[in-house]
Protein backbone atom coordinates (compact mmCIF):
# COMPACT_ATOMS: atom_id res chain seq x y z
CA UNK A 1 0.00 0.00 0.00
CA UNK A 2 1.81 3.53 -1.07
CA UNK A 3 2.66 5.04 1.54
CA UNK A 4 0.53 8.52 1.62
CA UNK A 5 -2.50 6.04 1.62
CA UNK A 6 -0.96 4.75 5.01
CA UNK A 7 -0.94 7.91 6.23
CA UNK A 8 -4.51 8.89 5.17
CA UNK A 9 -5.39 5.70 7.06
CA UNK A 10 -3.41 6.84 10.39
CA UNK A 11 -5.15 10.21 10.01
CA UNK A 12 -8.34 8.96 10.15
CA UNK A 13 -7.49 6.95 13.02
CA UNK A 14 -6.14 9.43 14.86
CA UNK A 15 -9.28 11.64 14.14
CA UNK A 16 -11.32 8.69 16.12
CA UNK A 17 -9.14 8.96 19.31
CA UNK A 18 -9.75 13.16 19.02
CA UNK A 19 -13.86 12.60 18.98
CA UNK A 20 -13.66 9.61 21.42
CA UNK A 21 -11.02 10.79 24.10
CA UNK A 22 -11.69 6.85 25.74
CA UNK A 23 -10.31 5.25 22.53
CA UNK A 24 -6.79 4.11 23.80
CA UNK A 25 -6.00 2.22 20.65
CA UNK A 26 -6.70 1.21 17.80
CA UNK A 27 -5.37 -1.17 13.88
CA UNK A 28 -6.28 -1.31 10.31
CA UNK A 29 -5.61 -4.42 8.91
CA UNK A 30 -6.34 -6.19 6.19
CA UNK A 31 -9.04 -9.09 6.04
CA UNK A 32 -6.39 -11.30 6.19
CA UNK A 33 -4.43 -9.71 9.12
CA UNK A 34 -1.63 -7.97 7.83
CA UNK A 35 -0.94 -4.50 9.60
CA UNK A 36 -1.90 -1.32 7.71
CA UNK A 37 -2.14 1.07 10.46
CA UNK A 38 -1.54 0.85 14.31
CA UNK A 39 -1.47 3.03 16.76
CA UNK A 40 -1.29 0.13 19.30
CA UNK A 41 1.65 0.24 22.11
CA UNK A 42 2.36 -3.36 21.62
CA UNK A 43 0.94 -6.76 20.22
CA UNK A 44 0.21 -4.97 17.01
CA UNK A 45 0.78 -8.14 15.31
CA UNK A 46 -0.81 -10.67 17.42
CA UNK A 47 -3.93 -7.96 17.38
CA UNK A 48 -3.97 -8.00 13.64
CA UNK A 49 -4.29 -11.29 13.56
CA UNK A 50 -7.16 -11.34 15.84
CA UNK A 51 -9.25 -8.92 14.23
CA UNK A 52 -9.15 -10.36 11.41
CA UNK A 53 -10.27 -14.30 12.81
CA UNK A 54 -12.74 -11.86 14.43
CA UNK A 55 -14.07 -10.45 11.36
CA UNK A 56 -14.00 -13.74 9.61
CA UNK A 57 -16.24 -15.43 12.29
CA UNK A 58 -18.56 -12.14 12.19
CA UNK A 59 -19.47 -12.34 8.73
CA UNK A 60 -20.41 -15.76 8.87
CA UNK A 61 -22.62 -15.17 11.71
CA UNK A 62 -24.26 -12.86 10.50
CA UNK A 63 -24.72 -14.49 7.10
CA UNK A 64 -25.46 -18.00 8.59
CA UNK A 65 -28.27 -16.15 11.00
CA UNK A 66 -29.56 -14.51 8.31
CA UNK A 67 -29.16 -10.55 9.55
CA UNK A 68 -28.22 -8.98 6.50
CA UNK A 69 -24.54 -7.50 5.80
CA UNK A 70 -22.11 -7.54 8.93
CA UNK A 71 -21.17 -4.07 10.67
CA UNK A 72 -19.80 -4.36 14.08
CA UNK A 73 -18.63 -6.96 16.72
CA UNK A 74 -18.21 -5.12 20.22
CA UNK A 75 -16.40 -7.54 23.17
CA UNK A 76 -17.02 -6.16 26.51
CA UNK A 77 -14.33 -6.86 29.26
CA UNK A 78 -13.82 -6.01 32.50
CA UNK A 79 -10.98 -3.36 31.66
CA UNK A 80 -12.87 -1.92 28.82
CA UNK A 81 -14.22 -2.80 25.19
CA UNK A 82 -12.85 -4.06 21.55
CA UNK A 83 -14.82 -2.69 18.71
CA UNK A 84 -13.92 -4.74 15.23
CA UNK A 85 -15.66 -2.80 11.89
CA UNK A 86 -15.87 -3.96 8.54
CA UNK A 87 -14.49 -1.59 6.47
CA UNK A 88 -15.05 -2.44 3.34
CA UNK A 89 -14.31 -5.82 1.86
CA UNK A 90 -10.70 -5.40 1.96
CA UNK A 91 -9.65 -3.73 6.31
CA UNK A 92 -11.01 -4.30 9.68
CA UNK A 93 -10.82 -1.44 11.77
CA UNK A 94 -10.17 -2.54 15.65
CA UNK A 95 -10.90 -0.35 18.26
CA UNK A 96 -9.79 -0.58 21.86
CA UNK A 97 -11.87 1.63 24.32
CA UNK A 98 -11.37 2.60 28.47
CA UNK A 99 -14.26 1.35 30.44
CA UNK A 100 -16.93 3.94 31.19
CA UNK A 101 -16.81 4.49 26.85
CA UNK A 102 -19.78 6.12 25.48
CA UNK A 103 -20.99 3.22 24.07
CA UNK A 104 -23.32 4.95 21.21
CA UNK A 105 -20.80 7.51 20.63
CA UNK A 106 -18.23 4.68 19.93
CA UNK A 107 -20.56 2.81 17.31
CA UNK A 108 -21.39 5.65 15.89
CA UNK A 109 -17.59 7.19 15.29
CA UNK A 110 -16.53 3.80 14.67
CA UNK A 111 -19.26 3.08 11.87
CA UNK A 112 -18.07 6.33 10.08
CA UNK A 113 -14.22 5.70 10.75
CA UNK A 114 -14.63 2.30 8.69
CA UNK A 115 -16.28 4.18 6.06
CA UNK A 116 -13.94 6.61 5.61
CA UNK A 117 -11.23 3.83 5.48
CA UNK A 118 -13.23 1.69 3.20
CA UNK A 119 -13.48 4.81 0.69
CA UNK A 120 -9.17 4.96 0.64
CA UNK A 121 -9.34 1.39 0.43
CA UNK A 122 -11.17 1.39 -3.10
CA UNK A 123 -8.80 3.41 -4.30
CA UNK A 124 -6.00 1.27 -3.71
CA UNK A 125 -5.33 -2.57 -3.95
CA UNK A 126 -4.31 -3.96 -0.24
CA UNK A 127 -1.78 -5.94 -1.74
CA UNK A 128 0.88 -3.52 -3.20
Amino acid sequence: MPVELREEIRREMAALRERIPDVNGSIACSVDGLTIASDLDRDAEQTGALSSAVLALSRRMTSMAGKGTFEETLISGTNGYAAFYAAGPKIVLTVLARPGTNLGLLRLEGRKTAARLAAVSSRISISQ
